[in-house]
């Protein structure tokens, strides 16, 4: 089980170790954003310093309606324990972690500040 914890802004976190190229390795606290149905973002910075490799451009329509494009790299998570490897979205954003990644689990979160997140197999 993944467990985190509900901020004082509301923001369900849970802490997550990035993989790059060449052993590189960062951990993350990542907000939880169950209306993004990507996988992972990471901000261009930590991008760089992971050494991620770049894949392809890709578009994606935001919630206002507004069009957006962005580079998509390719990493890995510590994932239950285990290395799983995601595309991983650039966005000048704090991490957020989607519902591709989300996808076949379990997500609980008690939503008020200091709230448990679990996140577990089915």
């Amino acid at each position: 089980m993944i467990r985190g914890v509900v901020t004082d802004y509301r923001e369900a976190l849970i802490r997550l170790t990035v993989l790059g190229s060449g052993g590189w390795r960062r951990t993350v606290d990542a907000v939880i954003d169950t209306g993004y149905d990507g996988y992972l973002s990471l901000p261009p910075e930590l991008i760089a310093r992971l050494r991620l490799r770049w894949r392809r451009r890709a578009k994606s329509q935001l919630a206002d309606g507004t069009v957006t494009s962005f580079d998509v790299f390719g990493g890995a998570v510590l994932w239950h324990g285990r290395r799983r490897s995601i595309p991983i979205d650039e966005s000048n954003s704090a991490p957020l972690l989607g519902m591709s990644l989300l996808a076949n689990f379990v997500l609980q979160i008690e939503a008020w500040a200091g709230g448990r997140v679990m996140v577990r197999r089915r």
